[in-house]
């Protein structure tokens, strides 16, 4: 099997898990209509699918740099569905609780197992840029098509058919298994090379590790709140809220093939610098900006927020080359998935003000990855990776 060959299957799988990070957000506007949950309900919602994730990703990153675990991907794509699926049936706020952390623990098991896999298959330097560039568009993706899948499934039968929504799990398993399966052959075979590893730069980790946090409650809060926002600022419903989701994911598309391709000219950390400056204009312009231009500016965040998504990926492996699952679980898993803990948070600032009040503070993050970014070096990557299945 030819590496670009593996990144393709690995990014489709990629995007069947990440889907059920992007439902949790699709979810909203139907328990708000079908329960009446408030904001600061959703928001736990929100936060149990997060919670867990956040906890168990670099649990789950260190236990893959010990040992190899390449049944993680399979097993943790059908409980990042399973969960979601289950998390319509019934009316129990505490199961459905359940079931969503359910499913973050599935998504927090695969993301440093998989970002090992598709670096081993990717390589380093230019090419292993492009190769995490396109394994990340596939998360992309997964997020851009989970409001459509919802709206698709809920909107026509309700929250009683999101069992329906475990398909695309097992769509990820079918595809994931021939990677596996190439890889424990090429081990076999003896082609797994290995090349030591660099000089871990912990400070430079840390700082980046901070700054992809800023990045996730930007993100997070946005992706949580938007479709009632855009639904409270434009009108037309449940569509228009859908379709500002559908923009804000759809935009990782293009920002995260675009931020591998500017690296390979001016640099990782560059690139990432004057992105977040472009999403700190684009969220205040989601704040203030009137009518459907709310599209272009959330369009313009989306952009600043996704073109430095698979290059602190990539960034934090060559910071610290010892622990390359723990460095993948963290900046392409914990710091994700950590901005869900500042949703409730919003959630209860809206409820005591407006929604628009609670947003404003997420003006500031991406600015503030900015500031984090001008301080770190551009690192050398190492020229060959560590056998990791």
């Amino acid at each position: 099997m030819s590496p670009r060959t593996s990144i393709t299957l690995l990014s489709v799988g990629h995007s069947c898990v990440d889907v059920y990070q992007g439902a949790v957000a699709a979810l909203v506007p139907f328990l708000v209509a079908e329960r009446g949950y408030g904001y600061a309900a959703v928001s736990g919602v929100v936060l149990a699918a997060s919670l867990l994730s956040s906890v168990a990703q670099p649990l789950f990153g260190a236990l893959t740099d010990r040992w190899p675990l390449p049944w993680l991907l399979p097993v943790s794509t059908v409980l990042g569905g399973v969960g979601i699926a289950l998390c319509g049936v019934g009316d129990s706020y505490g199961l459905t609780l359940a079931w969503v952390a359910l499913s973050g623990v599935g998504v927090a098991a695969y993301h440093p197992e998989s970002a090992r896999v598709a670096r081993l298959v990717a390589g380093s330097g230019g090419s292993g840029h492009r190769g995490m560039a396109w394994f990340s568009l596939g998360g992309n993706l997964g997020f851009a098509a989970a409001p459509l899948l919802v709206a698709a499934v809920v909107g026509l039968g309700g929250l009683r058919l999101t069992p329906l929504l475990v398909l695309p799990a097992l769509a990820g398993v079918a595809l994931c298994l021939p990677v596996l399966r190439e890889l424990a052959r090429r081990r076999a075979a003896g082609a797994g090379a290995v090349s030591r590893p660099g000089r871990d730069d912990r400070a430079s980790f840390v700082k980046l590790s901070f700054a992809v946090v800023c990045r996730s409650i930007v993100f997070t809060g946005l992706s949580t709140f938007l479709s009632l926002y855009a639904t409270q600022r434009i009108g037309g419903g449940t569509a228009a809220g859908t379709a500002a989701l559908v923009v804000l994911y759809a935009g990782g598309a293009v920002g995260s093939v675009l931020g591998g391709a500017l690296a390979e000219r001016w640099g990782r950390v560059a690139v990432a610098r004057w992105s977040y400056l472009v999403a700190t204009v684009a969220v205040a312009g989601v704040l203030v900006v009137p009518g459907p231009a709310l599209y272009l500016c959330v369009a313009l965040t989306s952009a600043g927020l996704y073109v430095p998504f698979s290059l602190q990926v990539t960034l934090g492996q060559d910071y610290l080359p010892s622990r390359i699952g723990t460095a993948s679980g963290i900046t392409l898993g914990l710091t994700v998935s950590i901005g869900g803990l500042a949703s409730p948070l919003i959630g209860g600032l809206a409820d005591a003000t407006s929604l628009r009040t609670a947003l404003v503070p997420l003006v500031v993050m991406p600015l503030l990855s900015w500031a984090l970014f001008r301080t770190l070096p551009e690192p050398v990557a190492p020229e060959a990776g560590r056998e990791v299945d």
